[in-house]
């Protein structure tokens, strides 16, 4: 192994989320906040919990190697949380290996956190039988796309030199390692004894079918037993309304923090500013319709651009759209203005898949400074609904002549349905293609997606992590999660470019070549994007909102000027 390149990360610096913190703040003993972001837990499985308010709640509970938190200036930096140190080398055949020396620090049941709880927890994370949402956040892994053809998951390259020293192998450079898969709630600690000991109550009591009423359905159901190694540790728990949590006092660091933290549940946003108008709360996201409109006229936007884009897959393994002509032409007439409209007031017309919010080189936000790759322009629509003709026109398809049989799957929600209408409608009114729209559950459309079984498809495409990179890397020919039949080599040494880039500037070129690729290819038509926003109380400062979604609010505390 030879040592290319190798650093101390004390304190990593990278800005990260956007931090409600201005002014001065003092100590808050005694303080207590309560906070509504969303509804009631569906799932306190870091591998399963998708929602943001579960996640939310996650990250009050545990932490992982790196952590996200404020700096004296007010910016939200990535700092070290369990992990102590980390060292980073490169190898020669182009791998990099990570060493985490972790902390002294305990879990609320008093045991040391080791190095074994986190390699459990990422192979768990990594085996297919596990069907993670979050899984592919490991790709970077070496050992991972072994893992998902054999199911063994001891070939993940992650493993524990001894309690305290925890060895990561990637298979490229991915500067975002350490920032967005060290931080994410998927990648948490987890103990596996406590895991192993509800599975064997699970198995007995299955065996005894009248003690099965006594198990938790879950491993994390009873919640108020939960073993933690975050700044909080749950206290009280009413299903259905509020989730108390207070000062872990085996946690490695004393805070200045809230003493107590409760998370109310509402199941939408209205009832959660009825919350907050009440003053039962202190903090709330997501704001009502109302108010998001209002700060989305605002002359300078006030919303806070979310970590996605609604798009439309066109499945190119489907004979009817394997004719590139016919996926262009099918993208080129979309009226994007048309559709944030439809979308709601939060929602604006895409400018190419990676979405507003994500950096760039030095700062820059990427969509900014890599500049629009859709035309969005109304005056020129008429131009490009005329380009779009003429392309099917020459691929012998005039008026939509030989194609039929196209379906648009969507989910039944939010403005879903109003959307894939207008969408159909401008297929049919300008190239005379008839696509029929189908609303599906959101375990359905997974499945059609999964299973390629579909031609046409509007979904959200976001990340595992605050970097184009990872917005890009999943249509890789080789990519579990390409489930568009996409396959284009020259995309494919794109990405390993990127992967094994040492120049950061060379790397956003290259990343914006890799995007207005796989537009130009029509495989994606990116729609809109949206924005949100969250209220807190104006005595109040620290709320720290990550990119990804979740909130942070251990570093709160109250404003004194």
């Amino acid at each position: 192994m030879r040592a290319w390149k190798r650093y101390t990360a004390l304190v990593l610096a990278v800005v990260l989320c956007m931090c409600t913190l201005a002014g001065c703040g003092s100590g808050t003993d005694g303080v207590t906040l309560s906070v509504c972001a969303g509804g009631a837990p569906e799932s306190l499985d870091p591998i399963y919990a998708e929602n943001s308010a579960d996640q939310t709640v996650l990250m009050s509970l545990y932490e992982n190697l790196m952590r996200t938190t404020v700096d004296v200036s007010g910016e939200t930096t990535v700092a070290n949380g369990i992990a102590k140190s980390v060292d980073q080398e490169e190898n020669y055949d182009g791998t990099v290996t990570y060493t985490f020396r972790l902390r002294g620090a305990k879990w609320s049941d008093g045991r040391s956190v080791k190095a074994d709880d986190f390699v459990f927890a990422w192979q768990r994370l990594a085996d297919p039988a596990s069907n993670s949402p979050y899984q592919s956040i490991l790709s970077v892994v070496a050992g991972y796309d072994e893992v998902q053809e054999t199911g063994d998951v001891s070939l993940l390259q992650v493993s524990a030199k001894n309690d305290n020293t925890f060895i990561v192998v990637l298979n490229g450079r991915y500067d975002w390692f350490l920032t967005q898969v060290c931080t994410a709630p998927a990648t948490l600690p987890l103990r596996k004894d406590v895991i192993q000991k509800w599975r064997d109550q699970m198995t007995a009591a299955q065996a005894d079918g009248e003690a099965l009423a006594e198990v938790p359905e879950k491993w994390w159901s009873k919640v108020t037993s939960l073993v933690t190694n975050g700044p909080y540790t749950p206290a009280e728990y009413v299903p259905g309304e509020y989730l108390r949590t207070v000062s872990n006092d085996k946690y490695y660091t004393d805070g200045s923090g809230p003493l107590e933290l409760t998370f109310r549940f509402a199941e939408t946003a209205d009832e959660a500013w009825t919350l907050y108008e009440e003053k039962t709360v202190d903090f709330v996201w997501s704001l009502p319709v109302t108010q998001l409109a209002e700060l989305a006229a605002a002359e300078t936007s006030a919303l806070t651009p979310e970590l996605g884009t609604y798009t439309v897959l066109l499945n190119s393994s489907q004979e009817v759209l394997a004719d590139q002509a016919v996926r262009q032409a099918m993208t080129l007439v979309i009226d994007r203005n048309a559709l944030a409209r439809a979308a709601g007031a939060a929602a604006k017309s895409a400018e190419g898949l990676v979405p507003p919010g994500v950096p760039g080189s030095d700062g820059e936000d990427f969509r900014t400074e890599n500049g629009a790759l859709l035309d969005n322009d109304p005056d020129h629509y008429a131009d490009l609904c005329q380009q779009a003709r003429a392309i099917l026109s020459e691929a012998g398809y005039d008026n939509g002549r030989g194609i039929d049989g196209l379906e648009y799957y969507y989910t039944d929600e939010g403005a879903n349905a109003a959307v894939a209408a207008a969408l159909t409608q401008m297929w049919r009114d300008t190239l005379q293609i008839q696509v029929t729209p189908v609303a599906l559950a959101a375990e359905e459309l997974e499945t059609a997606l999964q299973s390629g079984a579909y031609t046409l498809a509007g979904t959200w495409i976001s990340a595992v992590g605050n970097d184009a990179e990872c917005f890009l890397m999943q249509w890789a020919t080789d990519s579990l999660d390409n489930v568009t039949g996409y396959a284009n080599s020259a995309y494919d040494t794109l990405l390993s470019i990127i992967a094994s880039a040492e120049d950061g500037t060379a790397r956003m070129g290259c990343l914006h070549d890799a995007e207005a690729l796989l537009l130009d290819d029509s495989t994606l038509a990116p729609l809109y994007t949206t924005g949100t926003s969250w209220e807190l109380r104006e005595r109040y400062v620290g709320v720290c909102r990550d990119a990804r979604g979740w909130s942070s609010f251990s570093n709160v505390i109250e404003r004194t000027t």
